[in-house]
């Protein structure tokens, strides 16, 4: 396992690194690693951690929520107002839709795991979108449309709103038909995984300023543990009480983290902000990697064509979404073509749960992966080179001068 441990970081960072010299998104490189070094190609990774995978990228989604919910401003999405609420959830439903319409007829699977397909596809990733929208807000590039603002704000949401669609669709695979209670079971888990992860952040928060008060001091790194751990139960919470209620962990963990954020200080929620982000640089070379080594690339040749009109199709729907949150806002034609392009690529949540339909057993579950790995190789570079070639020519710079 140590050997296949130094082939996935320092192979996995030696290609993150190539790529992004030639200007590609880190992610296509760890994904390579994988696909390279996984038992369809070089066969070089031991089975043992290869049987662990599903459990170290659950981990690894855990880490990205966290760090989403401790980074996500709420009072950028007041300050944008609708058109950044829109963008949370209207570009991503209006792509999951797609799925659902016509994935049965391009790739010959069942209405369900369309669906499942969608939710997987729909999300945004704020690998590569986020860095961008920070670099474009340093540069004043936009900002006083709030364009990067709105733009970040709803990519961060965007992923919270597909990931809790995707445990519901997926639950309705696992048991072979959609009736009125799983659908019902929507609002019930969103709401009580939103309850559930309200009160357990509140808790955390009032122990380490209560501790902090006390001159009992609990250091950052050992916070990171407490809140990992807690994490860990959230996610156990939900398959606990499968059967019984519908709770949904990952938005309990998201929920948790917000209100952490909320009623901790801000010196406190910033340093946990940095010690994920810190996390998360191991974490994300294990997941890309693993991701990676879990496709069947001879069956993904085999989707080919088909997965690609896929995946077309859904963009193409999606931007119709990204177009219908610009209507009645001030934004040219250009800005909104901008958005459009920053909404187009897909990467980190499209690695954290491709494989999870695999690893449950669905029947989709190779496709989807497939399908998904796919999506990251053909939109992530795609997303990122329209943005860095367009941003010039398509948002206006704001004039610093002015400003003081």
């Amino acid at each position: 396992m140590l050997t296949s441990l130094a082939f996935i970081f320092l192979v996995g960072l030696s290609m993150a690194a190539i790529c992004q010299r030639i200007k590609l998104p880190r992610i296509i490189g760890m994904l390579i690693t994988g696909i390279v070094l996984g038992p369809y190609v070089l066969d070089l990774l031991d089975p043992s951690i290869l049987s662990i995978s599903a459990d170290l990228r659950q981990m690894a989604l855990i880490i990205i929520l966290l760090k989403a919910g401790l980074s996500l401003n709420l009072e950028d999405l007041k300050k944008v107002g609708r058109p950044a609420i829109m963008m949370s959830f209207v570009p991503a439903s209006f792509e999951i839709l797609a799925f659902f319409l016509f994935a049965p007829y391009i790739l010959g699977i069942d209405r369900i795991s369309a669906a499942v397909m969608g939710s997987v596809l729909a999300a945004v990733s704020p690998a590569v979108v986020v860095p961008r929208m920070v670099s474009l807000m340093e540069e004043k590039y936009g900002t006083k449309k709030s364009i990067p603002q709105m733009i970040m704000a709803g990519a961060s949401c965007d992923d919270i709103f597909v990931i809790v669609l995707f445990t519901t669709f997926t639950g309705m695979a696992q048991g072979g038909s959609a009736n009125f209670i799983d659908f019902l079971n929507i609002p019930v888990s969103i709401v009580l995984g939103i309850i559930l992860g309200a009160v357990t952040g509140y808790f955390l928060s009032w122990f380490f300023e209560t501790t902090y008060a006390l001159k009992n001091y609990v250091r950052n790194s050992m916070k990171v543990i407490i809140v990992l751990g807690v994490s860990f139960l959230l996610m156990a919470i939900e398959t606990w009480l499968k059967g019984i209620v519908s709770v949904s962990g990952l938005l309990a963990v998201v929920s948790m983290a917000c209100v952490i954020k909320l009623k901790s200080t801000e010196f406190v929620s910033k340093r946990l902000s940095e010690k994920f982000g810190k996390l998360w640089l191991a974490a994300e070379v294990l997941l890309f990697v693993l991701v990676g080594a879990a496709v069947d690339i001879r069956y993904t040749m085999d989707a080919g064509l088909a997965a690609v009109l896929m995946i077309f199709v859904a963009l193409f729907f999606r931007s119709i979404g990204v177009l219908i949150c610009m209507l009645k806002t001030p934004l040219r034609r250009k800005e909104r073509l901008f958005c459009v392009i920053a909404y187009l690529p897909k990467a980190t949540v499209q690695a954290a749960i491709g494989s999870v339909p695999l690893a449950m057993g669905l029947s989709c579950g190779q496709i989807v992966l497939s399908v998904a790995v796919l999506a990251i190789l053909i939109t992530a570079p795609l997303g990122a080179i329209g943005m860095d070639l367009t941003y010039q020519t398509l948002l206006e710079k704001e004039d610093v001068s002015s400003l003081e």
